[in-house]
């Protein structure tokens, strides 16, 4: 299945069009190689919770956030997954001074198949006060590469990702608030590195520059809607009776999703 044309269409052809200059604070710190932005797969404890309510499996992870669909349908694979969500304000949960930060973003496998992610989406920092944002696609294990569309605080972002085949796909960022987009096609960076299709995700992560994990900023609270997987079968899914995933840190949980419909969740910094 393909996603909407339209979007497609406009992102295909915005591309550079709208080109947007990097922030003062990622400008510095990319240009003395003090960030290189990388995701990693979920890294899961043991701990394994029951709520009721949401009818889901509720399990801690050092470093994602939010709605997985672990069992693509039988001989079906995901293939497209997508999602609306506002770009959070980070504020700094100390006064290190420190860079913190926070991401946002969709992708294809990365929790029970972990040789490959194909994912989308933003970035909120802030350091010394000052805040900055970026855009971005990644095809783990290969660092993610930067977007050039503007951001802020409060912009509405559509995020989409598009499996082809197992070693290609496509990853679309819009920017709904000033009506920007931007589009990327992907290869697989291996052939040890292709996609199963067994997971489609939709993430808050705390993610890792170089190896090193980057201190999770304030984030407030990321809502989530028209959050939708695709399977190659025509199939498309929600985020309801799916694995949940609570940020936990030092045996403090950081983040906490709430699901409050089929394609609406909640994702809060505790």
């Amino acid at each position: 299945m393909k996603v909407s044309t339209t979007i497609l269409a406009t992102a295909m052809l915005a591309g550079s069009a709208f080109a947007a200059p990097r922030s003062g604070l990622l400008d510095r710190l990319y240009a003395r190689g003090a960030l290189t932005r990388r995701s990693i797969p979920a890294e899961k404890d043991s701990t394994l919770l029951r709520e009721e309510s949401q009818r889901a499996n509720v399990a801690y992870s050092k470093n994602w956030a939010g709605v997985v669909r672990e069992d693509p349908p039988p001989s079906a694979t995901y293939t497209a997954v997508s999602a609306t969500f506002t770009v959070p304000t980070p504020t700094a949960t100390d006064n290190s001074n420190e860079m913190q930060a926070v991401s946002a973003w969709v992708g294809i496998d990365g929790d029970t198949y972990t040789e490959a992610i194909l994912q989308t989406g933003i970035d909120a920092y802030v350091q010394n006060g000052e805040q900055s944002f970026d855009a971005w696609y990644e095809w783990y294990p290969n660092n993610a590469e930067n977007f050039d569309i503007g951001l802020t605080a409060g912009d509405v972002i559509v995020a989409i990702v598009e499996s082809s085949s197992p070693s290609e796909g496509v990853a679309i960022i819009e920017n709904k608030s000033s009506g920007k987009s931007v589009t990327k096609t992907l290869k697989a960076p291996s052939s040890t590195a292709t996609l199963a299709g067994q997971n489609a995700e939709w993430i808050v992560e705390d993610f890792n520059s170089g190896s090193t994990m980057v201190p999770l900023a304030n984030f407030d609270r990321v809502d989530f809607t028209g959050a939708e997987a695709r399977a190659d079968n025509g199939q498309t899914f929600g985020v309801k009776n799916s694995a949940i995933l609570d940020i936990q840190q030092d045996g403090d949980v950081k983040a906490h999703v709430e699901v409050t419909g089929d394609h609406e969740f909640s994702v809060t910094y505790q």
